[in-house]
């Protein structure tokens, strides 16, 4: 087996595991984005090990656990030194009808070792190095469904809690009862809303941030364009900020975020994912690549060096609150705690 590349590590939150730099999430390759290549997905999950990337983000509810599923195929078929340094990210608790539509959240105690015990048969592994709920259940107490995780970590299912898209106070209150070693929520250059009273908690607490959307979802990659026609089910068709005169504004800032790539001589995503690991690190940017020519690209952020006047220079093209349309249609936008 090949040595590991040298990407920088860093931690996950004060109580929770060390980490590259870089995640992996792996939602895409189950769907939510048009076709999927089984192949090349797990082609791609072993050259993001290769590369040394240790964290696999997914959830129970991607593809119906067609998305864990795959990850343990892909460790199944890794070297074994490589499955020996993977972390396993999991959200749970979001319930689905056989057409592939979303009826709400589940964070019963019960229901949380319910759906701990069948990921775990589907990862084909002995534990879930940080567990968390995708969405909080509005009639569960937070205390209740973190109370639950820290059973199973007791029971040693579990390594270590987390939370998804949560506000300020649900942080302090899941904090109250267990470590908490992350946060996944979404931030970019041009979803910033984490900023004014999100981020200053997790760092008071200690606790890290697993940043998704980072590229949010294609649209300031450099890649998408005004007249691409997307797939049947691809989330994009249903997401205000790629419709109409949304779209047309969203890539107008983009152009002006690629001028100043091009004078870096880096690539437009490369750029983008390079300003959320300048934010700070406490802060693992996942980066969601189906390919690997993607992910290549992507780990390229990792030596892109941002200096004061580059940083000025980025949040001048694309002005925090910058985009057109919210982050998720006005149903889903519902069930984020962290919007309230």
């Amino acid at each position: 087996m090949a040595t590991t590349p040298a990407l920088p590590t860093r931690p996950l939150g004060s109580t929770g595991p060390q980490t590259a730099a870089l995640g992996l999430g792996c939602m895409g390759m189950s769907g939510m984005y048009g076709e999927t290549d089984r192949a090349e997905s797990i082609a791609t999950i072993h050259a993001a090990l290769d590369a040394g990337i240790t964290l696999l983000d997914t959830g129970d509810f991607y593809g119906m656990g067609h998305n864990e599923l795959l990850i343990g195929e892909a460790l199944r078929t890794a070297p074994a030194g490589r499955r020996e340094q993977t972390l396993t990210s999991v959200k749970f608790g979001a319930l689905r009808t056989v057409e592939g539509g979303f009826t709400g959240y589940d964070g019963r105690p019960n229901a949380v070792k319910n759906f701990a015990a069948y990921s775990l048969q589907r990862l084909g592994t002995d534990h879930i190095d940080i567990y968390r709920i995708a969405r909080v259940d509005p009639d569960v107490p937070i205390e209740e469904t973190v109370g639950a995780i820290a059973e199973l970590i007791e029971a040693g299912h579990v390594r270590h809690v987390g939370l998804s898209e949560v506000g300020a106070d649900t942080i302090r209150r899941a904090a109250s009862v267990a470590p908490i070693a992350d946060l996944q929520i979404e931030y970019s250059l041009i979803s910033r809303g984490i900023e004014e009273a999100i981020l200053p908690v997790t760092r008071e607490l200690g606790i890290g941030i697993t940043a998704y959307g980072v590229l949010s979802r294609g649209l300031i990659s450099g890649h998408y364009t005004r007249d691409r026609e997307l797939a049947p089910g691809d989330f994009r068709g249903m997401s205000p900020r790629f419709q109409g005169e949304n779209l047309r504004h969203n890539l107008d800032l983009v152009e002006t975020l690629r001028k100043i790539a091009e004078q870096k001589g880096v690539s437009v995503a490369q750029i983008a994912i390079a300003w959320v690991l300048a934010q700070g690190e406490d802060i693992v940017p996942l980066i969601g690549a189906r390919r690997r020519d993607r992910l290549t690209e992507a780990i390229g952020s990792v030596d892109v060096a941002l200096d004061a006047a580059d940083l000025t220079a980025i949040e001048r093209a694309v002005p925090a609150d910058a985009a057109a349309g919210d982050r998720y249609p006005a149903a889903q936008m519902a069930h984020l705690d962290s919007e309230r």
